[in-house]
């Protein structure tokens, strides 16, 4: 076990790296800017920040690398503590999970919120938001339920391939004992394992599993499905389903959220999806109505075909923008689909404030 005064490096100068910082006062910090003074042959240990890519310079050149979660969570101390991840609804499940539990002193952070450095060893859960970047370089310690949601292309660039991205989720199965619980989309039934596996293909499998009512739930879908995960641990850790509770919990802001204008005309505020699968989530929410779709960003290197054959199933017109603006005209124009080529965000709903009327919506 390491203390407090002992020296380490640290890979990165962010959030979790200043973090980290404050646990060891004489850790040594690095990145690109400095990384002239990293010495390649030393075996100190080295956590790196969970931003930093596998290709980094500094990553590749190091002998004793770890996680923050290597590092934190090896304690016969730690809290109980519950991992969740997948490629979408993951802050959602973790902020519904905190939500049904904060009554047994539960917290949560890891990749939302509070960095893990920082959570109160105090606590009796620990509810962490982790991300493939984490779990790729974690690989001494394991959760005590694992939550996993869908997995869909994301981060590849990151990752360097979708396999890799996967391997990444699926590893915390690896370390997991025969007393520990994972819950897990049916696709992986066959990954080898400890754990007690409980698997699904969607909110209705989990619903028959816990013996939960969604019909009691307010919430629909892609956000169901997350409550249906908070209730199911709450389930397994207390054997008990609060519908109340979870129908108070409010979703951030900018995730599938509608609001009206002046004109009474349906906008979708929906920034926060930065991925295929989420777009193609809450386009769903919306298929019988005619939609002006704003696309466009960094696609992080993912495959935008299985998003260009849910659209050709859609009424929608697309405003692209951003750095992948010409990707997204090129395939809209190879699927037919109407695209307007817009310089930016403002441009875009101004554009989309001509044509659209009640019987439409807008979503951004």
């Amino acid at each position: 076990m390491l203390e407090s005064n002992d020296v380490i490096r640290i890979l990165g100068k962010g959030i979790t790296a200043q973090a980290i910082k404050e646990k060891y006062p004489n850790a040594l910090m690095y990145d690109d800017s400095n990384k002239d003074e990293y010495d390649t042959n030393s075996s100190v240990l080295t956590v790196v920040s969970p931003g930093i890519p596998p290709s980094n310079y500094l990553v590749k050149n190091t002998k004793n690398l770890i996680s923050d979660y290597d590092l934190f969570l090896e304690s016969e101390d730690t809290p109980f503590n519950i991992w969740i991840s997948g490629t979408n609804g993951k802050t959602t499940t973790t902020q519904m999970c905190q939500h049904l539990l904060k009554q047994y002193n539960s917290e949560y952070g890891g990749n939302i919120g509070t960095p893990l450095a920082n959570l109160n060893q105090d606590s009796k859960i620990w509810i962490l938001e982790s991300s493939s970047f984490t779990l790729h370089y974690t690989n001494k310690v394991n959760p005590n339920l694992y939550i996993l949601l869908p997995i869909s292309e994301d981060h590849i660039s990151w990752h360097g391939s979708f396999d890799e991205y996967k391997k990444s989720k699926l590893k915390p199965l690896d370390n997991m004992s025969d007393s520990e619980v994972a819950i897990i989309p049916e696709e992986f039934k066959d990954y080898e394992t400890r754990a007690k596996k409980i698997t699904y293909t969607s909110s209705d499998d989990l619903c028959k599993i816990f013996d939960i009512d969604k019909n009691k739930i307010k919430f629909k879908e892609p956000f169901l499905l997350d409550a249906i995960l908070a209730l199911a641990t709450s389930v397994i850790l207390f054997d008990e389903i609060k519908y109340e509770l979870i129908n108070s919990f409010v979703i951030d802001e900018h995730k599938v959220e509608e609001f009206y204008d002046s004109m009474n005309r349906l906008w979708v505020n929906d920034t926060k999806a930065t991925n295929v699968d989420a777009t193609i989530c809450a386009l769903e929410s919306f298929k019988e109505k005619k939609i002006y779709l704003i696309l466009g960003g960094d696609d992080k290197g993912a495959n935008l075909i299985p998003l260009f054959d849910n659209m050709k199933h859609h009424c929608l017109e697309l405003f692209s923008i951003g750095s992948n603006r010409n990707r997204l005209l090129e395939l809209a124009k190879s699927y037919n689909l109407k695209n307007n080529s817009c310089q930016n965000l403002e441009d875009a709903v101004r554009k989309i404030s001509i044509l659209h009327d009640v019987n439409t919506l807008a979503m951004l």
